[in-house]
């Protein structure tokens, strides 16, 4: 069996390129899609306050591959920090 790998290439917008700072999240899901809400904690707010930065919508299918994917990747990210203190 003949492993094909495409390249894919990625398009980044300006205003995207540097991204969010996001420290807290809210999840919400239908029958019909997954929601991922990403907030920012406003510092020294009384009642405390989450500014909206970020709303992703997703399929099922495509929720799933993100858990999986981001599982992954925190499970290597813990590996190599084990392996730097050793």
């Amino acid at each position: 069996m003949e492993d094909k790998k495409s390249n894919v290439n990625l398009k980044i917008d300006n205003d995207l390129e540097q991204g969010v700072f996001s420290n807290a999240i809210s999840i919400h899901v239908n029958n019909n899609e997954v929601i991922l809400d990403f907030g920012y904690m406003l510092p020294n707010q009384n009642p405390v306050t989450i500014k909206l930065v970020g709303r992703v919508n997703l399929t099922h299918q495509t929720a799933e591959s993100l858990m999986n994917v981001l599982s992954n990747a925190m499970l290597d990210w813990r590996n190599k920090q084990k392996s730097v203190k050793q």
